[in-house]
């Protein structure tokens, strides 16, 4: 009888009552071929893995992270609660040590929800990994997190909300964003004047394979981990590097996934993209349990695998090695990039235009933060949408300092409530969350 390695956790979650349309690749089916793959296969009588039920995240779980605009429930439906919930429950879990490792096969998706939300991006409404990474934060008192998101496409969403924070080491590896959405996720974005560094972003050529996707682990993320010294490593799991993904241009296999897994030894992974509902992503799913649990995952294959019409290309290799030497200088060279983004009289300010192709809503941002050399510092957003809402969004870190603290107080008290349909005051250091409206 199979045992495995490492005690390994599912939850399962397909959202039978949320789609985008019928049609739309971001759907049920999604999950549920995977789920009759992993019965097929008799997973669950394999001694060590076991399957969890998905609880539910509540509205201060939600707003310990984003400004929902107007509120949490206009932008939510049950799915998106119990969507998050069961990535919470994994995290629960892993830290409460009845599994080591915990995989989080729920829908719908999260990675390109960012801080502020007026509805949804990229498939996404709330970021279900950074409401989970929070709640265990305050649960748990968890402070270093490393986030390796592999989807195809760049975290926007995730990099957004951990742009400011020292503690938070986001890596995404990606195609690159001059041939794919959300066009973002370049090497020189590298985090808030308070956090340079912290930010890490691997765009790769179309039509990498294998051999492109596990270089850049080896090389590339796991000397930066080993460096950064996380307590807790989460993988953002999307698998539309598949070859035969119908959004994406990439050439990794289901084996290649598995093998990814074995080598990030994440604690937990949360499922985000992967649209080849029957040809990838039962397979794919299949070799990221095997590795997690520590099973052999050697005779994992997809139909259509043909590795010579994968193989990588030497210019695509060339690119590659040169993407990851820039990433590992960025690293190495980020307190000196620091001093010099701080040295510049715009530092400190930032403004965007967002737009949220699945909702249709243009968003305008004015961010300012608070340049502090002992927390991450205290920031606040001007968001105005072309549907009418202007908010203004005040957030005081987890472990500020007291002039930070102060900072952001102040702002809240001194908004003229008549210039803003809500002005929310985010304030993790207290773990509260407080409106004011016109």
């Amino acid at each position: 009888m199979l045992k495995a390695k490492h005690k390994t956790g599912l939850v399962f979650f397909p959202a039978f009552d949320w789609a985008i349309d019928p049609t739309h690749p971001e759907r049920e089916e999604r999950l549920l071929y995977t789920q009759d793959q992993v019965i097929e296969e008799g997973i669950f009588d394999i001694d060590g893995i076991v399957e969890l039920k998905p609880d539910l995240v509540n509205v201060p779980d939600v707003q310990r992270v984003h400004f929902c605009v107007p509120d949490s429930l206009s932008v939510m439906t049950e799915s998106h609660f119990i969507s998050a919930g069961g990535a919470k429950t994994i995290g629960c879990a892993v830290m409460e040590k009845t599994i080591e490792k915990g995989f989080a096969l729920v829908r719908p998706p999260g990675h390109h929800a960012m801080r502020v939300v007026h509805g949804a991006r990229g498939f996404c409404n709330i970021n279900i990994e950074a409401i989970m990474i929070e709640h265990l934060r305050q649960t748990y008192g968890v402070k270093r997190v490393a986030i390796v998101d592999t989807d195809c496409h760049h975290g926007d969403g995730t990099q957004d909300i951990y742009w400011h924070d020292p503690e938070t080491l986001f890596i995404s590896i990606h195609q690159d964003g001059r041939t794919l959405y959300p066009g973002t996720g370049f090497p020189n974005e590298l985090g808030g004047p308070n956090a340079i560094g912290t930010t890490l972003n691997i765009p790769l050529p179309p039509n990498t394979s294998e051999e492109g996707f596990l270089y850049t682990i080896r090389n590339v993320v796991l000397p930066i981990l080993e460096d950064f010294q996380p307590d807790l490593i989460v993988n953002s799991a999307g698998q539309d590097n598949h070859f035969s993904d119908p959004i994406t241009n990439m050439n990794f296999t289901a084996r290649g996934y598995a093998e990814l897994t074995e080598l990030l030894n994440a604690d937990i992974a949360v499922l985000e993209g992967g649209y080849a509902i029957e040809g990838a992503l039962p397979y794919v799913n299949l070799g990221i349990i095997l590795a997690m649990a520590g099973i052999d995952y050697s005779n994992v294959r997809e139909p259509n695998f043909n590795p010579e019409q994968l193989r990588q290309s030497q210019d695509v290799t060339r690119i590659i090695g040169k993407v990851g030497e820039l990433v590992l200088a960025y690293w190495q060279q980020r307190g000196a990039i620091q001093d010099q983004v701080r040295s510049k009289p715009t530092c400190g300010r930032r403004s965007r235009q967002l737009f949220y192709d699945t909702a249709g809503i243009t968003e305008m941002q004015e961010e300012t933060i608070q340049v502090c050399d002992q927390c991450g510092g205290t920031w606040r957003i001007d968001s105005t949408s072309d549907r009418g809402r202007h908010i203004l969004a005040i957030h005081i870190p987890r472990r500020a300092c007291t002039k930070c603290q102060s900072i952001g107080q102040a702002w809240f008290a001194e908004a003229d409530a008549k210039q803003f349909d809500m002005i929310a005051l985010q304030d993790q250091s207290t773990d509260t969350y407080t409106v004011r409206k016109a």
